[in-house]
């Protein structure tokens, strides 16, 4: 999960102007809500396709949460940061209507991130050895992870239940104390961290820390909130990112499959980028005649373009519009350091 700042482009029309659907269907969502009925009112400005289109701009074709290409895998979920029609564990309420058709509480989801479904997640960091390559996945625990209907709010949070006025909006929806990060109203890397090691690559998410020593913990392996509330406080680390990382299931075992074979591409183009340069100084310290001179020179003018072929695809594998960007920026600050310190 990567910051996005939603002024970096222009929102969709059918939603923020004036007479257009969005405004439209929310005017007849407020009548449906402020009758009898207990039918459910049938949102669909939230489809359109130039909010799609939009979304699919502003986050480059990738999932808001967990940075996979949904433009290229299958179909993406247009998903509600606050869910419109219901709210999971809490029975009467009838979901955040009035946001149904807002600008801002809309995501691009891949389905796995967004839709309740059972997923294999790791235990613990003890139990991971060779469990990517084990067939029986041994370090592995199915909970129900996917955003869907869940909305939950930390211990202290008050839940709004029915549509706040417009001047109280911004305040009653703070003191909720929502634990879900949303990558375009938070800062993603002030509560998830990715587990580097160059050694042994494995492309783990975990809770930062709340302090300022690193403490490596992942969260508990469970789908009560409550349960990973009170684990994470425990452990000191961030509550928001342990509870974000369960619910939009961010260490799925595909998922790490995926980042690690990102994390070992990495690794290898960063050998390329040593190897070339090593040649390119061992090279240039050598005492050649005249007539080899050009021979020595294009041999060290291709080891530098190796390396810089190598460094070019490490760089566009950071950009914002490739896949786990956020992870291969924690990857680069680490090879730095490591450049730094040999």
């Amino acid at each position: 999960m990567r910051k996005v700042n939603r002024a970096d482009i222009t929102g969709p029309a059918s939603l923020l102007s004036v007479g257009q659907v969005g405004e439209k269907e929310l005017q007849k969502a407020i009548r449906h809500y402020g009758s009898a009925t207990k039918k459910k009112f049938p949102f669909s400005a939230y489809k359109g396709d130039d909010v799609r289109h939009t979304l699919e701009k502003l986050f480059h074709g990738k999932c808001a949460y967990c940075e996979s290409r949904y433009d290229i895998t299958g179909p993406v979920d247009i998903e509600h940061y606050r869910p419109k029609g219901q709210v999971e564990g809490s029975p009467e309420h009838r979901g955040y209507w009035w946001l149904a058709g807002d600008w801002t509480n809309l995501l691009p989801s891949c389905l796995d991130c967004n839709r309740r479904r059972y997923q294999l997640v790791p235990k613990d960091f003890a139990s991971l050895t060779g469990a990517l390559e084990s067939a029986r996945q041994e370090g592995y625990r199915a909970i129900l992870s996917g955003k869907e209907a869940n909305f939950p709010l930390a211990a202290g949070g008050i839940r709004v239940i029915e549509r706040p006025a417009a001047a109280d909006m911004v305040l009653a929806l703070e003191a909720e104390e929502a634990l879900l990060l949303d990558p375009t109203r938070d800062d993603p890397a002030a509560h998830l961290k990715f587990f580097i090691d160059r050694e042994n690559p494995l492309g783990l998410v975990f809770p930062a820390s709340s302090s300022e020593i690193e403490v490596v913990a992942l969260p508990a392996a469970t789908s009560s909130t409550e349960v990973l509330e009170n684990a994470a406080r425990v452990a000191g680390v961030s509550v928001r990112g342990a509870v974000s990382i369960q619910v939009y299931g961010l260490n799925r075992i595909a998922l790490i499959q995926e980042r690690t074979r990102v994390l070992r591409k990495l690794e290898l183009l960063a050998t390329i980028v040593i190897d070339m340069f090593a040649v390119v100084d061992s090279l240039s310290h050598l005492q050649v005649v005249e007539r080899d001179r050009t021979i020595l020179d294009t041999a060290i003018l291709r080891a530098r373009g190796a390396a810089s072929r190598a460094l070019g695809e490490i760089r566009g594998m950071a950009s914002n519009k490739a896949p786990f960007s956020a992870m291969v920026a924690a990857w680069i600050e680490a090879f730095k350091r490591d450049i730094s310190t040999s």
